[in-house]
């Protein structure tokens, strides 16, 4: 449906609004320059509707007409052109084309509302949404059509993982009876109390009894009837810093009767977990861990303190740890000169039944695969945790120092016999571990600088069997 093209107005600023308007509905080419109305030309010719209608007429044009058929010459806010005023007599015969084109604008807007068109009505069916196909499926599941008996369930399960005779290490659902009857590896009697005024943990270890008779891993043992045990106490996931209880020499049923504090403050106390360790002493063989206790102190009362009755369980580590030891290297190019500090060492395994150790360590310069220099600590009596302090110095020049290799091994004093091999490690060009080449590597890049690293004790089998500089030496 097509409209008549109005005449454009041109008095004013308000002719040029009005025709801004209209142009919006009743022009096709003004899209660009509606605002100078320069393709709004007076013509008889039909023109295609672009827009919308105005759903009304605006106020300002409707409040312009009723002030107009009034007589009143009083113009609204709206009908004020944008320039200043003045009481000339042009501006009062502007104020008059005004009124009479605003007259003029608004009855041809009243007579296109009164051609406008009706709105269409529209049926819209509502939509499904979903995937097309000619079947509509159910939106309910299909019942099954095979049924299930009992007997077809349970066909399922295998017996033998909810067996108690299952090699499984969770215990956490069997009695101490139950456990004590599975494994018969004895129980442990022990008691914890935290003290709040001090900030340190005290674990105190009474007794154990029915310990199993000795096992020898090697067939070196000798007393096969006799265990002699003592425990040791950590606080996981920290293993370094453990305790040890004296030896008790051929007893099944050892009496302990020892105190040790840990310095932990409480929150931290309540996130660690206590572990006994049950060990049986060999002085011609590697030490056997009989088992072992653990217990969350989240789960006890520190504060109020208790003792238990454990039942002892297996442990997956068979043998106990030979020790640390804390080394520190400096090398001096200009002098030629590679140094060596034996600091401490810790946690040793004990060698002697009733005073612990006499350690002490011997160190072993090996050029190649030929054994240049050999030093050692004095020994100190009746320790585990020795603290040595010493310094030694190796001649090795810069050219032959990539070929060298140090080889540290403790002993245990014996002024009755042969010295007690503890544990040994190899650093340098023959290193035993990832450990020992790290520490070597640091020590060639920081020239001048000491640099010191804990390392664990290995036996002599693993470093033969890793490094030819191992065997260079006795």
């Amino acid at each position: 449906m097509a409209y008549i093209q109005l005449e454009p107005l041109n008095e004013g600023f308000l002719s040029r609004v009005s025709d801004l308007l209209l142009c919006r509905w009743t022009c096709r080419h003004c899209c660009q320059k509606c605002y100078e109305s320069s393709c709004c030309q007076s013509s008889e010719d039909e023109v295609e509707i672009l827009g919308p209608f105005p759903a009304q007429t605006p106020p300002w044009l409707m409040a312009s007409r009723s002030s107009d058929k009034d007589g009143d010459s009083v113009h609204t806010a709206s009908d004020v052109p944008l320039t200043p005023r003045t009481n000339s007599p042009d501006r009062r015969c502007s104020s008059s084309d005004t009124s009479k084109s605003t007259y003029s604008l608004t009855r041809r807007i009243s007579s296109l509302e009164s051609r406008r068109p009706s709105s269409p009505l529209i049926d819209i069916k509502p939509i499904e949404f979903g995937v097309l196909s000619a079947k509509k499926e159910p939106i309910q599941p299909s019942v099954l059509r095979r049924t299930y008996t009992p007997d077809d369930y349970f066909r399922k399960f295998e017996p033998r993982l909810y067996s108690l005779d299952s090699n499984s290490d969770d215990v956490d659902f069997l009695t101490d009876e139950e456990i004590l009857s599975k494994y018969q590896l004895g129980m442990l009697h022990f008691s914890t109390q935290y003290d709040l005024l001090h900030n340190h943990l005290t674990v105190r270890v009474i007794e154990a009894r029915d310990l199993p008779p000795p096992i020898s891993q090697d067939g070196s043992r000798q007393d096969m009837a006799h265990s002699n045990p003592y425990v040791k106490i950590c606080l996981l996931p920290d293993q370094k810093n453990s305790k040890q209880t004296g030896v008790k020499r051929k007893t099944q049923k050892p009496v302990f009767e020892e105190r040790y504090t840990f310095e932990i403050p409480f929150l931290e106390a309540q996130r660690r977990t206590l572990l006994l360790t049950v060990v049986d002493f060999d002085k011609f063989s590697r030490h056997c861990v009989i088992g072992k206790v653990s217990v969350p102190l989240c789960e006890v009362d520190l504060v109020k303190g208790g003792h238990w009755w454990k039942a002892l369980i297996p442990s997956s580590q068979n043998e106990v740890e030979l020790g640390e030891l804390l080394l520190s290297l400096n090398y001096l190019p200009s002098a030629g000169r590679l140094n060596v500090d034996v600091i401490r060492a810790k946690q040793l395994l004990q060698t002697d039944v009733s005073q612990g150790s006499d350690p002490f360590v011997k160190i072993q310069l090996v050029h190649g695969l030929k054994l240049v220099k050999t030093k050692k600590t004095s020994f100190l009596r009746g320790t585990i945790d020795p603290f040595y302090n010493e310094s030694f110095s190796f001649k090795v020049p810069q050219e032959e120092l990539e070929n060298a290799s140090l080889v540290f091994t403790v002993f245990g004093h014996n002024m009755k016999s042969s010295n007690d091999f503890i544990g040994r490690i190899v650093i340098g060009q023959y290193s035993s571990g990832p450990s020992e080449s790290n520490h070597w590597r640091r020590m060639l890049n920081t020239h001048r600088t000491a640099v010191e690293q804990w390392h664990s004790l290995r036996s002599r089998a693993e470093c033969d069997r890793v490094s030819p500089a191992s065997l260079e030496v006795t």
